[in-house]
């Protein structure tokens, strides 16, 4: 079954090069809700002393004015994003005044859409661009599904090991290519296993009845207040989440045959107009209620469990920056955010995510066909809806394999992996991780989404109260921590310089909006995007 990833690791084992796997970095997104003291979505702007949303580096927001996200800068050592994660939440929580960060992925009382705030970016026409995406977010799928957080695993490989890796397979094409292709079988492979990530992270399994807001649904009532489906693991994943794959026909599938399908695929959903997106209107009384009608208004559109990143420079195209650069590294989306933990993330899941991506680097990884592609999304679905049933079944290459047998293949397959991460750390962190997995996949009992839903029982709390309880026992984890002088001061002066990296932004705009949407769609790959303003790239996302 893992027989080209037993003989990779040997080919690396023979070549002694095997520790270049040691040298991965690590980057994680974190987004967390701010919410009134009374568990409704804040109405405040986002904080001043918090910086610029549109220039911040570490602390921004993403949809709403509300959803703030806290970016860490990549790093080899495991320990620092976490420790980033949790100095950026002490620096919030000095500037939310009475304000606090909901501590769950599925968002507190949702009273309507118009009551959900679309994040704004300053007078610039790329904070504009911002804004009007967000919009256009709001039109075609709702506020509500746009206020659901989660975190994302950001993961890349030096260079050194692409050139071990490629003198092994004894591959002859320019190294970025080789290393753009060898990412894309990485996300062929999550895609096929990502039906684990839920099952052992997920942690939305119930909520609030308002998020709904009275529309139809087959979720179970767990009590006056809340919605749940009994062997549920992550809602967010599930059909209630954000998915390109509306009824009506503007769904989506991206080809990760190669970084040009890819790339071509998503240009086609970018330049394809969308009757149903045109009968919104793209420029109405004088304002942009979206930046287009077509399928996409721009490739962070399309939602995928993982995604290729390269780092856009300044108003550069996502997908022209993968064409000129290659894959710079993989976005793992599918996180839950850890309600259990104040970070959103704990220590163990970054050990046994990383070690997973590396297994998904260095088995096999064909491409995936029609009927693999249906099998995956079905898998994805089921384990987000009942995950936990027993004996549940999933389909791999046209059979029927159960849930949990599938999982400890896949945790005898990393062992080897966690063996060499973990060679000259202190005790045996990878490992340890992946035993807690093991136990988890035997007794769904210990998953987060099981704790959660015995914890409102034996509490007799609703969802909301669950939520707001963790909520607010995370406020005090960190009104109570000792905190790096260095850091905050790091955190204080960016939030300074952001607010001077927007005004010169502002200061520098010459053409009008129009002109500058016009200018932005038209580039073509031969163009050169403008001049990167202080290695700073603002893209709508």
């Amino acid at each position: 079954m893992y027989k080209t990833l037993e003989q990779r690791l040997e080919k690396l084992r023979q070549a002694d090069q095997v520790g270049l796997l040691r040298g991965g970095l690590i980057g994680l997104e974190k987004e967390g809700l701010r919410v009134s003291p009374a568990g409704c979505i804040s109405r405040k702007p986002h904080p001043e002393a918090l910086g610029s949303a549109l220039t911040n580096r570490y602390v921004t927001t993403d949809y709403s004015e509300a959803l703030t996200e806290i970016i860490t800068p990549p790093s080899a050592d495991r320990e620092e994003p976490l420790r980033f994660l949790s100095e950026a939440h002490h620096f919030l929580y000095q500037h939310l005044d009475d304000d606090i960060l909901w501590a769950t992925s599925m968002p507190c009382v949702v009273e309507s859409d118009d009551q959900i705030p679309i994040a704004e970016y300053g007078n610039s026409n790329a904070g504009m661009m911002k804004t009007v995406y967000r919009r256009g977010l709001g039109h075609r799928y709702g506020r509500a599904m746009q206020v659901i957080a989660g975190v994302h695993f950001n993961y890349s490989i030096p260079l050194p090991f692409w050139q071990a890796f490629q003198h092994l397979e004894q591959d002859e094409t320019p190294i970025q290519s080789f290393i753009s292709e060898s990412y894309f079988a990485m996300l062929r492979n999550l895609q096929r296993v990502g039906w684990l990530i839920p099952y052992l992270f997920g942690a939305s399994p119930a909520v609030c009845k308002s998020f709904l807001g009275g529309r139809p649904t087959t979720l179970q009532v767990f009590d006056d207040y809340s919605y749940y489906s009994p062997y549920a693991t992550s809602l967010r994943m599930g059909d209630i989440g954000y998915q390109n794959s509306k009824e009506q026909g503007t769904g989506i599938k991206a080809c990760y045959d190669c970084l040009s399908a890819y790339i071509e695929t998503l240009s086609r959903a970018i330049e394809t107009p969308c009757p149903i997106y045109h009968a919104i209107g793209v420029k109405v009384d004088g304002r942009y209620e979206q930046l287009n009608a077509n399928i996409l208004q721009i490739e962070n559109e399309y939602y995928s469990t993982v995604r290729p990143k390269q780092i856009p420079e300044m108003m550069e195209k996502p997908i022209h920056a993968l064409q000129r650069r290659g894959v710079r590294y993989v976005e793992l989306r599918s996180l839950d955010v850890n309600a259990f933990h104040p970070l959103g993330i704990a220590e163990e899941q970054v050990y046994f995510i990383e070690a997973l991506m590396l297994m998904c680097l260095l088995h096999g990884s064909p491409s995936i066909n029609v009927a693999e592609q249906k099998e995956i999304d079905w898998n994805e679905l089921t384990a987000a809806h009942q995950g936990r049933k027993p004996g549940l079944m999933l389909q791999r290459n046209g059979e029927r394999v159960g849930l949990q047998g599938w999982g400890l293949e896949i945790c005898d397959a990393l062992l080897p992996i966690c063996e060499i991460l973990e060679e000259g750390l202190p005790g045996k962190p990878y490992s340890e991780s992946l035993m807690i997995q093991r136990y988890r996949l035997q007794d769904a009992d210990l998953t987060p989404s099981a704790r959660m839903l015995t914890e409102m029982r034996d509490k007799r709390e609703s969802f909301f109260q669950f939520a707001q309880r963790m909520s607010k026992q995370h406020q005090h984890t960190f009104s109570q921590q000792e905190h790096s002088s260095q850091d905050q001061r790091l955190l204080r002066q960016e939030a300074t310089d952001s607010w001077q990296r927007q005004r010169e932004l502002e200061d520098s705009d010459r053409v009008s909006f129009d002109q500058f949407l016009q200018d932005y769609f038209s580039q073509q790959l031969h163009d050169q995007p403008a001049p990167e303003a202080e290695n700073r790239s603002i893209s709508a996302r």
